[in-house]
């Protein structure tokens, strides 16, 4: 089975040697290339006592490997005996030429591990796919949480997973198969999983020599360390007691989430060993069938991931297996397909404070994200069979055509096409958290220190007294006059902010899908560009001008011979006020409702948000009047950005696309591919 996928892929590759994907290769390598380097970089870049600090356990006073004493004195080190004997020879490198040897190594490994999971993708792959395959599954792994955990802890959990890999995929005997199965599994435990992978696959000699290769090498390293085999196998339970306590976050397995809920005790260990027996009996199941199906590095990943859930620790650096899970295929429809790649890239590369709200009652879920990962990888996701219909040909995407541009000159981009169905809701819910995780990341990095931005604030006050618009201090003393005033624009200053856009993106996603993609886009637009403007220009808001007698009606007084104003700068960038998103965003949902909603009356609702809004902004003294132009010119050039790159608004009739797919006068910009019903 093995040596047939090489021949397909062998094929494949030979013949995409002459097509016109070069430059996109090129650029694929260097990418990788460059994250390589930067990777290697922050690690070498560290002082030596803040770089491969679980490896600097093994430091001793002279600057060399020790290896006196119990390899667990100190608590930190997680390895197995047989990784202690096996980095003894290590034991006269100085510290300084381990650490770059060590980096540059791990370097090479992640290379290795790229290429041979590109070499074992499952069924046919089109020749892009096998030019491509290998620059970016190394990208994918240099940008992943168990690679970057590596490379800083000086960790050998890489190690484990390319021996699996190379016995399954590149080495042809059976019995060399086994062997190199069996090292991984003597380096870490959990991967003696595959064992029983082997035998339930035909493979009954490589089975056999992988538990055989395991015992050998473990007596080994109970004979030279018998008394660090004691303390790993039996006082700490197979290294369960070791490193960092058992119910931290860095445990993503289920012992550690159990712990986590606070269950303690043999009632966790009965449970523990109940859901892990579970795990283990649908995980094997299914990565039997999917081995039998040809999709061996399927089966492989999924093997993985239910070794990482029943291992009594799995730290972070050991999570792997969840992205090469990354290979199923799941969906029968075409916008449906990159849902689970979305998932699993998300899950690898992002923190999960950045994947779920920080709400009390989603903690369970946002501290056992890749916990969460590997069991629905291993026993729940449906990932299709090669005999399935849609394995290769998912239900195509019906697309929308735009109707004729007014200004043909633009140049519509065929890739930026609008669904005529809704799109995929997992993945529009992950874009929103993603892309509003990253917002409020560069929004609290976009700081330009508090005399530029109070710089920039007295610019404001003089531009606005020229063009007498200077109206911030009547109408903030007026509400603070007026309570009922105050309290009113105080109250929807910070209410309606998120829930008024979320509420509109919702009710356009049930009931206009296509003028969903379009208004989203708009709002994703003018957003980025506000950042821009965060970042180019610090501006203090009225409230923080001192000597100006504002007073802040939101946030209480401010202390304002402090520079850190309080825990308040600790939560957000207090100098992200050019361009106002408060006011940018009311405008967009005014304009989406005036332009979208049938009555007039609702039209004229509409566009009461934007104006409560810009009341609101100023009234409580949180910007200026010119940060409202600023948030309407953003807005402005977020439905310019789109109409740019989808066309207008306003699509041909259903009937009339499928008939005529390019009318007369329509623009003929836009290529054939805009065309009604196509694949990805």
């Amino acid at each position: 089975m093995v040596n047939a996928e090489h021949s397909v892929h062998g094929g494949a590759a030979a013949g995409g040697a002459g097509t016109g994907f070069g430059t996109a290769r090129a650029v694929l390598w260097l990418l990788a290339a460059v994250l390589a380097v930067r990777q290697a970089a922050a690690v070498l870049r560290q002082p030596p006592g803040r770089r491969l600090t679980d490896l600097e356990t093994w430091i001793g006073e002279n600057g060399v490997l020790h290896m006196t004493g119990s390899l667990y004195d100190t608590g930190k080190f997680t390895g197995t005996p047989f990784a202690g004997l096996v980095l003894k020879p290590l034991s006269r490198a100085v510290q300084e030429s381990l650490g770059i040897a060590w980096t540059f190594g791990t370097l090479l490994l992640v290379v290795a591990l790229g290429l041979v999971v590109a070499r074992a993708l499952p069924g046919r792959i089109s020749r892009r796919t096998g030019l491509l395959a290998a620059p970016v599954t190394i990208s994918l792994l240099m940008l992943s949480l168990p690679v970057r955990n590596s490379f800083y802890l000086g960790q050998t959990s890489i190690i484990p997973v390319l021996l699996v890999l190379v016995g399954c995929f590149v080495v042809r005997g059976e019995r060399g198969s086994g062997v190199l199965v069996g090292i991984g599994a003597a380096l870490q435990p959990a991967v003696l999983l595959f064992a029983p992978l082997l035998w339930l696959t035909g493979r009954k000699k490589a089975a056999v020599s992988s538990a055989g290769t395991f015992a050998v090498f473990t007596a080994l390293a109970w004979a030279a360390l018998p008394g660090d085999s004691w303390a790993y196998w039996v006082h700490h339970v197979a290294g369960a007691g070791l490193g960092e306590r058992p119910d931290s976050l860095a445990n993503q397995s289920l012992h550690g989430a159990l712990l986590r809920l606070g269950l303690t005790g043999p009632l966790e260990i009965v449970l523990f060993v109940a859901l892990a027996a579970a795990v283990v009996f649908f995980g094997l199941r299914r990565a039997v069938r999917y081995a039998r199906d040809g999709q061996l590095l399927l089966a492989v990943a999924l093997t993985g991931c239910a070794a990482i859930a029943v291992s009594p620790t799995a730290w972070q650096h050991q999570l792997l297996w969840v992205l090469l899970a990354l290979v199923g295929r799941v969906g029968t429809r075409t916008r449906d397909r990159l849902v689970w790649p979305a998932v699993v890239v998300l899950v690898m590369t992002l923190p999960g404070k950045m994947l779920l709200p920080n709400l009390e009652v989603l903690y369970p879920l946002r501290d056992n994200v890749p916990l969460l990962a590997a069991l629905a990888a291993a026993c729940a996701v449906p990932f299709l069979t090669r005999a399935s219909p849609y394995f290769e040909r998912p239900v195509a995407t019906e697309y929308a055509r735009p109707v004729p541009a007014r200004w043909r000159r633009i140049p519509l981009l065929p890739f930026w096409r609008r669904l005529l169905g809704r799109p995929n809701l997992l993945l529009e819910l992950l874009a929103i958290r993603v892309g509003y995780s990253v917002y409020s990341h560069i929004r609290l990095a976009a700081t330009g220190g508090r005399e530029a931005a109070e710089a920039h604030g007295r610019e404001i006050v003089a531009v606005e007294r020229a063009l007498g618009i200077d109206i911030e201090h009547t109408l903030n003393h007026a509400a603070v006059k007026a309570e009922w005033v105050g309290s009113f624009f105080n109250f929807y200053y910070t209410s309606f902010h998120f829930v008024v856009p979320l509420t509109i993106l919702g009710v356009l996603y049930v009931r206009r899908p296509a003028d969903y993609r379009w208004a989203r886009s708009s709002l994703g637009f003018a957003t980025v560009l506000a950042l821009l403007g965060f970042w180019l220009y610090p501006l203090a808001p009225p409230r923080l001008m001192p000597g100006m007698g504002f007073i802040d009606t939101v946030h209480g007084p401010q202390d304002l011979t402090n520079p850190d104003y309080g825990a308040l700068t600790a939560l957000t960038n207090q100098y992200a006020a050019m361009p106002s998103l408060h006011f940018g965003w009311s405008l967009w949902c005014g304009l989406v409702i005036v332009v979208l909603a049938p009555k007039t009356w609702m039209k004229l609702l509409g566009l009461l948000h934007p104006l409560f809004t810009v009341c609101a902004i100023v009234a409580t003294a949180n910007h200026w009047v010119l940060d409202a132009v600023g948030g309407a010119a953003v807005v402005g050039a977020g439905f310019g950005l789109t109409y740019v790159l989808a066309g207008p608004r306003r699509l041909l009739p259903k009937e009339a696309a499928r008939s005529d797919p390019f009318p007369k006068g329509a623009d003929t910009a836009v290529p054939a591919q805009g065309a009604v019903r196509e694949a990805q």
